[in-house]
């Protein structure tokens, strides 16, 4: 088994390049992402999961009888965790939720140079699967993820692999380190790794991690950080927390 990753070593530069579309990059990525958190179907709309029964059809037409002008629906489908069989449900959002109302903003880190790292990405078969938990499954149950290659980086003398799994074509890195639970959401947080035109090397900016999903809605599923990709130190760079107003808690 891994051990969790240190980062104590983690502070060698990229070239200037790399860094300099990292800084123009970041205050764009800010404000894209908090457009999209209170779009119509972004995080903070999702007000309902409902799985269905296998006996049971429900389309996002039937979904939204009776429901306001504000809401709209979509399908979704998972995997059985003790059958693998498929299970369907629906999803509604609400453009007006309670959560859209009472957002303010995100909390960030201020932009860290350290934290934008270059690093090598291994394939491998494309159908390696890794085990992650998820947030609200049952303790110790696992769906396995398609992890189609490594992401490797030696800093001072050590090396590192993470495991980044495919979410539609891009590689999304589930990490966790020694903030969450104090100043960024406690569960861990996701990071996008940025393809370059070299296949071999990708670029780990921290500066874009963000808070999952689970973060602004609890109709949602999240994956965990596997061993790997557990920090012992502070990444203190990317997202903090949501910030709402009047009181207002997602959970």
């Amino acid at each position: 088994m891994s051990s969790p990753v240190s980062t104590a070593a983690l502070s060698s530069p990229v070239p200037s390049t790399v860094l300099d579309a990292a800084v123009a990059a970041w205050p764009l990525w800010r404000g894209r992402r908090e457009a999209g958190l209170t779009a119509a179907q972004g995080n903070l709309a999702l007000v309902e999961t409902r799985w269905l029964r296998a006996d049971e059809s429900v389309t996002p037409e039937d979904a939204l009888a009776g429901q306001p002008e504000t809401v709209t629906a979509t399908s979704l489908t998972r995997s059985n965790l003790d059958t693998g069989a498929p299970e369907h449900g629906i999803r509604l959002w609400d453009a007006a939720s309670d959560a859209i109302r009472a957002f303010d903003h995100v909390d960030v880190f201020p932009f860290t140079p350290d934290w934008v790292i270059e690093a090598t990405f291994t394939p491998v078969a494309d159908t390696r699967t890794i085990p992650f938990e998820h947030l609200r499954d049952n303790v110790g149950a696992t769906r396995e993820l398609v992890v189609p290659g490594d992401i490797t980086f030696h800093r001072d003398g050590v090396d590192y692999t993470l495991s980044a799994f495919d979410d539609d074509g891009t590689l999304l890195l589930v990490f966790a380190d020694a903030t969450n639970g104090v100043s960024t959401y406690a569960s861990g947080r996701f990071l996008f790794v940025q393809r370059t035109d070299d296949p071999s090397r990708v670029i780990l900016d921290f500066n874009q991690a963000f808070v999952p999903p689970c973060g602004y809605s609890i109709h949602y599923n999240c994956p965990l950080p596997p061993r790997q990709n557990r920090f012992t130190g502070e990444i203190s760079a990317g997202e903090k927390n949501p910030v709402f107003r009047d009181g207002y808690s997602v959970h």
